[in-house]
C-alpha cells in the first residue's frame, strides 16, 4: 500500500510519547516466600536485563543509542535510561498502525528523545499477595514511532495487567507552512496491538481525540491459579483455600485494573 508523504519544513517537531504501567501478580503467604519473590524479580528484571530489553526497543522503532545510564536499587528495584536519537528511517517505511514485532520474530544524553524503565517490586502487608510493576515511557521525536515496541514490550513482562498512554504534542510544519499537530492516524492504542495479544487480553479505551491522547486498558482474560503460586504447590491446598486464593488474586487484579479499592464482604 503506497503512503502520502508529509512534506515538511525541515525537522518533524512532533513529540511521540507512550506511557505504560505493567503488573504483575502472585500469591505468597509467607515472609520468607514473599522475600524470595523480591529476590526473583530483582534478577530477573536487573538493571542489564533491562537494558537489554530497552535496546531491542530502541532496535524496533529505528532510533540511535546515545547513552545508557542503568542502576539497581537496595533493598529492590531497579532503573535504566537510555537516550536516543531518530536513527535512519528508510523511505519505504511500512504502515505506521501495522503491530510491531512479538519478543521472537537505561541517564543518557538526551538528543531528541528517550526511553526509561523503572520497576517497583512490593508485598502487600497482609493476605499473601505481591505484586511488580514496571513503569516504561518511550518519548520520541521525529518520524520514529514508540507504538512499534507495544507488543515486544507487553510479552517481554508478566503482564498479567498493562495500562497505556499514548499522546502526541506539538507540531510541525509542512513545506507551505501549514502546522500539522500529528503525523498519523489513530483511533485507538489497539490499532497496534497484535492479533495475538488482543486474543488475550480484555480491553478497554478511554480517547479524546481533539487533544490526541490515547488511553488503553488491558486485564488477562483467563485466570489460572497455577499461574500465580510462587513457592506455593496447588495440590497441597484445601478446595476452600483455594478458592479463598483466587478470591484474593482476582480482586487484587480488578483494583488495579479499575482504579479502586473494593470492600471485603463479610
Amino acid at each position: 500500500m503506497e503512503i502520502d508523504k508529509l512534506q515538511l519544513h525541515g525537522f518533524n517537531n512532533l513529540t511521540k510519547s507512550l506511557s505504560f504501567n505493567i503488573y504483575d501478580i502472585c500469591y505468597a503467604k509467607t515472609e520468607q516466600q514473599q522475600r524470595r519473590y523480591i529476590e526473583y524479580i530483582d534478577e530477573m528484571y536487573n538493571a542489564k536485563r533491562l537494558t537489554q530489553i530497552l535496546t531491542d526497543v530502541n532496535a524496533i522503532i529505528g532510533a540511535e543509542i546515545l547513552n545508557i545510564a542503568r542502576q539497581d536499587y537496595e533493598p529492590q528495584g531497579a532503573s535504566v535510561t537510555m537516550l536516543i536519537s531518530e536513527g535512519h528511517v528508510p523511505d519505504t517505511i511500512t504502515n505506521l498502525e501495522a503491530p510491531g514485532p512479538m519478543p521472537d520474530s537505561v541517564v543518557a544524553h538526551l538528543n531528541k528523545s528517550h526511553i526509561t524503565v523503572h520497576t517497583y517490586p512490593e508485598s502487600h502487608p497482609y493476605g499473601g499477595i505481591s505484586t511488580f510493576r514496571a513503569d516504561i515511557d518511550v518519548s520520541t521525536c521525529g518520524r520514529i514511532s514508540p507504538l512499534k515496541a507495544l507488543n515486544y514490550l507487553i510479552h517481554s513482562f508478566e503482564s498479567d495487567i498493562v495500562i497505556m498512554d499514548y499522546r502526541v504534542r506539538g507540531f510541525t510544519r509542512d513545506i507551505s507552512g501549514q502546522k500539522h499537530y500529528i503525523d498519523h492516524e489513530i483511533t485507538s492504542i489497539q490499532n497496534y496491538i497484535s492479533d495475538v495479544t488482543a486474543e488475550r487480553y480484555q480491553m478497554i479505551d478511554v480517547n479524546v481525540y481533539q487533544e490526541k491522547i490515547f488511553h488503553t486498558k488491558m486485564i488477562l482474560k483467563d485466570f489460572h491459579l497455577d499461574n500465580y503460586l510462587f513457592d506455593t504447590d496447588k495440590d497441597a491446598l484445601t478446595l476452600e483455600e483455594r478458592t479463598a486464593i483466587q478470591k484474593q488474586l482476582q480482586r487484587e487484579m480488578a483494583e488495579i485494573f479499575y482504579g479502586r479499592n473494593y470492600k471485603l464482604r463479610r
